[in-house]
């Protein structure tokens, strides 16, 4: 059963930035409920986080400030459609979910979506809800959305369209940093896709420090999905944006996932990158000093491709 916060006609009045809770395995998850206040909305959405320590804004204490979940539901509240963005179970204000957060895993975060789905229809009293995956959190979408109930649809923002364990393989070879520590990183990926772990002992540093063995047995888990597979076999309505600056996920891995729907909606967004801002420069370090910067703006055609596909009768775009 969910909890829910008393919900009052006070309340709806003065709803934006309101604290939200559901149940988890051992504690309360948190997340934030942000509406324009008027009580009538069009949609409804759960905005679900990437990979690693990365909180209900979007930030995380690896050098990530650019709150682009936090700028993304404040955006969509101005145009009619609320939203619920969450802690993950273990982190932040969810850490009393779990006793450690390295054991949730996917499934795990997914049945975690279902709950917030449920959760976010009946505070905005919507029927169902959106899930808007972000990066990883698009798998966990992908994920929860294989049973629809209290899901409307999903819209996958920077998702990765092939499996973790080639994406990684990929990035690991496309940095030239990496070539002394290449040759075990690809055989420890080798080993976790047949479903074996690695001694972090015996991994060079800095590997050893990322890939604990609570790590290794999470990706042993997330590698056994396809997202483009997934996407097939989702029963609700599939949107897909993607940004042509993203340094971590690229257009082809949009294309991937659109391919497994005919009617999936893709839209690419020129100079987004991959916390859905549009950097001043196309050069890497303008890029990647984005990350830090909380006071940039989102692209405003990201909030448009989302918020089209969350409200389709608002406009009848659809980008290839």
């Amino acid at each position: 059963m969910v909890g829910l916060l008393a919900y009052s006609a006070a309340l709806a009045a003065a709803s934006r930035g309101l604290e939200v809770t559901t149940h988890g395995p051992h504690g309360s998850l948190a997340g934030t409920y942000e509406s324009s206040g008027s009580g009538k909305h069009a949609a409804v959405a759960v905005i679900i986080p990437g990979s690693g320590p990365t909180d209900r804004d979007g930030n995380n204490p690896l050098g990530v400030k650019a709150q682009p979940y936090r700028l993304l539901a404040e955006a969509l509240a101005k145009r009619g459609i609320a939203s619920v963005r969450i802690d993950k179970r273990g982190m932040f204000a969810s850490r009393t979910a779990i006793s450690d957060a390295n054991d949730a895993t996917i499934a795990d975060y997914a049945a975690d979506a279902r709950a917030w789905a449920r959760l976010a229809a009946k505070q905005s009293g919507k029927s169902c809800a959106w899930l808007i995956g972000h990066s990883e959190g698009g798998l966990v979408a992908l994920v929860a959305a294989q049973d629809k109930a209290a899901i409307c649809g999903i819209v996958l923002v920077s998702v990765p369209g092939r499996p973790i364990g080639t994406v990684m393989r990929d990035q690991f070879k496309a940095n030239p940093a990496n070539a002394p520590i290449l040759a075990p990183a690809l055989a420890m990926l080798d080993g976790l896709e047949a479903g074996r772990t690695t001694d972090p002992a015996a991994l060079p540093a800095p590997l050893d420090k990322l890939f604990s063995l609570r790590a290794q047995r999470f990706l042993i888990a997330e590698m056994r999905y396809d997202p483009a597979e997934l996407v097939r076999q989702a029963k609700v309505p599939v949107a897909i944006v993607q940004g042509d600056a993203d340094l971590q996920v690229g257009v082809d891995d949009a294309r991937r996932l659109a391919s497994a729907r005919t009617d999936a909606r893709l839209t690419i967004v020129p100079g987004v990158n991959h916390v859905l801002k549009h950097p001043a420069s196309p050069d890497r370090m303008a890029n990647m000093q984005s990350y830090a910067d909380p006071a940039m703006a989102i692209d405003t055609a990201v909030v448009d491709a989302v918020a089209a596909a969350l409200n389709p009768k608002a406009t009848g775009r659809k980008t290839r």
